[in-house]
């Protein structure tokens, strides 16, 4: 169970048993964070920032929303496995990425994280190959995404794609539009967000635009010790990337970085 003591001291000497292994200490950082997110408040790590974009277009956008990202990455630099398919999403072992939040019971670090993940968001953008299978033009397909008919996001998600596809309204607030490149996808986020944050969700792709355009506040990365060989990376042809790390946390299953993107 997380510790009640608003304690500094306290809070920072707070020790938890890593399933067996040596216990993981976690300083005031860590659970300052972690009860902003479970307890529905944001902590000062986790402030919004408005954020200023260089876009394909050149043009400087001030005063974006807060834009962050939340990856799940191999010790090698692989964030999905190769061969991706309808039947294996994840690409060969790219589900091993997820054990830290998929599997119960969860690490108490873990947890904390998976909340993170899993926190209300203004607008979401997605690669066309996050979102599904389907390749080339959309033809007669149904496809409404790999979440069934109420997705996690709750909010608007762009899906990135040169193929035109009507929005698909889904349950629980979710709405898929689908859009041309990252400059609109993340205009028209910035417009249905107000001021809360926008996340890039992935997969790849996606991030690697994100990161060309230098419009994240904030990567957070779960280095996954597993060694894919191949797959999907998010730095290739990044030109610059100036990062801090302003927080980490260990479990037996993930390193979790924090990076305040300078």
């Amino acid at each position: 169970s997380y510790p009640q003591s608003e304690d500094p001291a306290t809070l920072a000497n707070v020790t938890v048993p890593a399933f067996g292994d040596t216990p993981v200490r976690l300083g005031r950082a860590f659970w300052d964070t972690a009860a902003g997110v479970l307890c529905g408040r944001r902590s000062r790590n986790m402030a919004p920032e408005r954020a200023s974009c260089v876009l394909p277009s050149e043009e400087v956008v001030e005063g974006m929303p807060f834009v962050t990202c939340h990856m799940s990455i191999s010790i090698d630099g692989f964030v999905a496995g190769p061969d991706q398919s309808a039947d294996n999403p994840l690409g060969i072992d790219g589900r091993k990425l997820h054990d830290w939040h998929l599997n119960d019971p969860k690490h108490p670090v873990d947890d904390a994280f998976t909340q993170r993940l899993l926190g209300p968001r203004g607008a979401y953008i997605m690669g066309r190959n996050m979102f599904g299978p389907v390749r080339g033009g959309w033809g007669d397909s149904d496809w409404r995404g790999w979440w069934g008919p109420e997705p996690p996001y709750h909010a608007p998600v762009f899906v990135l794609t040169h193929h035109p596809h009507d929005p698909i309204d889904m349950e629980g607030g979710t709405t898929f539009y689908f859009v041309d490149d990252f400059e609109t996808a993340l205009a028209e986020a910035a417009k249905h967000a107000d001021d809360r944050p926008i996340d890039i969700a992935g997969g790849a792709s996606a991030v690697r635009q994100a990161l060309q355009a230098r419009c994240l506040n904030q990567l957070v990365l779960d280095i996954v010790p597993v060694v894919l060989r191949d797959g999907e990376r998010i730095f290739d042809d990044v030109p610059e990337f100036h990062a801090e790390a302003v927080e980490a946390a260990t479990s037996p299953l993930a390193t979790h970085i924090v990076y305040k993107i300078t």
